[in-house]
């Protein structure tokens, strides 16, 4: 697999960012709040969380913050997603406001409905991680001696478009489904049979809101190397655009790191817009999945996920083994 290839080394200052913004975001709040939204690294079950629905979560609801507190939350999050990501997830969080007027105002949805929450001192740990989360957006970031591990990254829409006279108002995440569609095409007769894997849609992404997604999903659907050379390219740009999500120079070292590995495709349900559907792409620690999960087809859901690397399993795991690995041993030592 090569989305892109990086010939340079490229400098990453994206923990340094991360970790003056939380900084800075707790510095805002007043003590309540940062009580609520200050948490102990090591509490499991509040750091290893994903909640894309509207349910209790922990830490500070943006609702609550004054201006500056909740500008500092923005700043914070946009140190892990990309310009066009950051604007994907404004979005999302603005359509609560879409989605309240569509069900009568019953619910109360409100885009100050997103909270956020730090694990351990970002001033003064060596491994600490935040996470920006509501409706239809869960952003969560591990950094262990400055090695920043992103993921889960999950984006969602509902209403997936908003359209007026036919045309689109608003799609957040019209690439996501145009770009998966176009690589559909793009596989002939043969690999879209490999590749269809079966006639219905899940209800919803498979991997859910499990703190551990699933290492490998069956059946994968097409390999990567079975395609031909523009439904490669295709995969590769599909795979490149989550990835891009992510700033530049972690986008480049998941890029680097998927480099070489197999790939593969897998859609379920038909394949005409506007009914419900469903892909996934699997690699070497990557899952990415989208859904469209109403009968209507205009409710997605999407997420980036490392099955061996979420919630930074893969860079505490590399910190502790440097941690306890031994040190050279002293002339006459016992060997």
């Amino acid at each position: 697999m090569s989305p892109r290839r990086y010939t340079e080394t490229v400098e990453d200052p994206v923990p340094e960012q991360m970790r003056a913004a939380a900084a800075a975001f707790l510095a805002a709040l007043d003590e309540p709040a940062r009580d609520a939204a200050r948490h102990a690294f090591d509490d499991e079950p509040a750091r290893r969380w994903l909640e894309y629905r509207p349910r209790p979560r922990p830490g500070v609801a943006l609702a609550g913050l004054d201006v500056d507190a909740r500008k500092a939350a923005h700043r914070l999050l946009a140190t892990a997603l990309s310009p066009a990501a950051y604007a994907q997830a404004m979005t999302v969080m603005a359509l609560e406001e879409v989605l309240d007027r569509a069900e009568d105002w019953r619910r109360g949805r409100h885009s100050g409905d997103y909270w956020v929450a730090v694990f351990g001192d970002p001033d003064r740990d060596d491994d600490w991680a935040w996470r920006f989360e509501g409706h239809h957006l869960s952003v969560s970031m591990t950094v262990a001696d400055d090695r920043v591990s992103p993921a889960p990254v999950f984006l969602g829409a509902n209403p997936a478009t908003v359209r007026h006279a036919g045309r689109p108002v608003t799609r957040p995440l019209g690439p996501e489904e145009d770009l998966a569609r176009e690589l559909l095409d793009a596989l002939g007769p043969g690999g879209r049979s490999a590749a269809i894997i079966a006639d219905e849609a899940p209800a919803d992404i498979i991997s859910a809101t499990r703190a551990t997604a699933p290492g490998r999903l069956d059946p994968p659907g097409v390999p990567r190397g079975r395609l031909r050379p523009t439904g490669r390219a295709l995969l590769d740009r599909l795979v490149a655009l989550y990835l891009d999500r992510l700033p530049p120079e972690l986008a480049a070292r998941e890029a680097d790191r998927l480099d070489g590995g197999e790939l593969h495709f897998a859609w379920a349900g038909p394949v005409e817009p506007g009914r419900r559907h469903y892909y996934r792409v699997q690699g070497d620690d990557l899952l990415i999945e989208y859904d469209n999960t109403t009968d209507d087809g205009n409710h997605a859901h999407t997420v980036l996920r490392r099955p061996a690397g979420d919630f930074g399993a893969d860079v505490l795991a590399a910190h502790h083994a440097a941690a306890h690995r031994p040190g050279p041993l002293s002339p006459g030592a016992p060997r």
